[in-house]
């Protein structure tokens, strides 16, 4: 590890272990310490990938914790603290292996895995490509490829997106138009679906992506999509990677298991990541932006660089419904028709503040563009930041709310 951030050199670690050895004691103890150290301070210095390839229990899932990106083997990988037995004498509760800490759960339900597949030769194919996407160290830029694409213009781009704003759609069939044809790589696919991230090229050039996905909870942010986002813009900061967000967001997602969970201090991380970042940062709002949430989601208020919006794109502090139904309630409900009242008054919301125009004449949307161009003004935009430098106050670090 101290060889490989001298050189400045990627770090990837390979896993099958119970741990610590019972009987070595404390030097084993220390030994797992002196991984932990290395990890923490190399963290944002050199990629570290972390791969398991059978059972791991304590140290030898801590480190991996602390790495970049953890990849796992379906039926042959599980990660946990204390195995089966232990939980089993300390709770009385029984369970096996795989259900404990398998690959499938650590890639829907824990979080704490990245990508998984059905073979060894096939993870390490995926790590592969992921290290294709990623500069050696923090002080060089990710590696940059023809991307054979030619035309820029992507026509489809304008069907995608329905015109209605509570009808679902797949957020990366506007990634696979926008992005080198193949080219993207999502990070945590099975994980906060609400949420998409990951790495694609965009004319050859590497780019991270955070993209609200409405087909999953009407694309709301919640606690675990908070975590993901926040996580993953962090490191495309840490190794000068620009960051894409692709944003159609109904807002913080309500509930009572969500405040209790901590949905503030969750839905923050993201706020923070994004200020924090000094790449490239481009923000494209493809229909809804509501609330707490378009703030969150780099808006100019916290250091977007550019911010498009397609024309047809509702940007404002809730939904036409139920801002007009505070603000005219009293006009509503003294109408003879309140229904046509309410419709009414839906639409004289929607024409005076819920729509890009009203955001682009202030400042805060630098251009409202045609869908079909939505690629050529990403590539214009990348190569104008190619050299963006942006310095900060001095200090030791932030405290992240964590």
């Amino acid at each position: 590890m101290d060889l490989a951030a001298k050189n400045g050199a990627p770090f990837i670690g390979l896993n099958d272990s119970g741990g610590a050895r019972i009987q070595e004691g404390v030097l084993s103890l220390d030994g797992y310490g002196h991984i932990f150290y290395r990890n923490a301070i190399y963290s944002g210095v050199i990629p570290q990938i972390s791969v398991i390839m059978g059972p791991c229990a304590g140290g030898a899932v801590y480190s991996p914790a602390i790495t970049d990106f953890v990849f796992m083997v379906d039926k042959t990988s599980q990660m946990f603290i204390t195995g089966p037995k232990v939980i089993g004498t300390v709770t009385g509760e029984k369970i096996s292996s795989e259900d404990l800490g398998g690959s499938k759960v650590h890639n829907s339900i824990s979080g704490n895995a990245h990508f998984r597949a059905e073979s060894e030769e096939e993870v390490l194919e995926q790590v592969r490509r992921l290290i294709g996407y990623l500069p050696q160290n923090n002080e060089e830029k990710p590696p940059r490829l023809d991307s054979g694409d030619r035309d820029d213009y992507r026509p489809d781009l304008a069907d995608i997106v329905p015109f209605e704003a509570t009808r679902p759609y797949d957020v990366r069939k506007v990634i696979e138009e926008v992005a080198d044809s193949g080219s993207f790589l999502e990070v945590q696919p099975e994980f906060a679906r609400n949420i998409v991230v990951g790495f694609a090229r965009i004319k050859g050039e590497t780019v991270g992506l955070v993209c609200n996905q409405p087909k999953v909870m009407a694309g709301g942010l919640d606690i675990d999509s908070s975590d993901k986002a926040a996580r993953f813009i962090r490191f495309c900061d840490s190794f000068n990677v620009p960051i894409i967000t692709f944003e159609d967001v109904t807002g913080f997602f309500p509930g009572i298991k969500q405040e209790h969970g901590g949905i503030i201090r969750h839905g923050a991380k993201i706020l923070y990541a994004y200020s924090e970042a000094t790449v490239p940062k481009m923000t494209v709002i493809l229909r809804k932006a509501y609330g707490g949430a378009y703030v969150a989601l780099n808006s100019k208020s916290i250091g977007a660089d550019l911010v498009f919006s397609w024309p047809n794109a509702e940007i404002a502090v809730m939904g036409p419904n139920g801002a007009a139904n505070i603000i005219f309630a009293r006009e509503i409900a003294g109408s003879d028709d309140p229904e046509a009242t309410r419709a009414q008054k839906i639409e004289e919301y929607r024409e005076k503040f819920a729509n890009p125009y009203v955001a682009a004449s202030r400042g805060m949307v630098d251009d409202v563009i045609d869908p079909r161009e939505t690629r050529i003004k990403l590539i214009q935009g990348l190569e104008m930041m190619r050299n963006k430098k942006e310095e900060r106050p001095y200090k030791k670090h932030g405290n992240i709310p964590l």
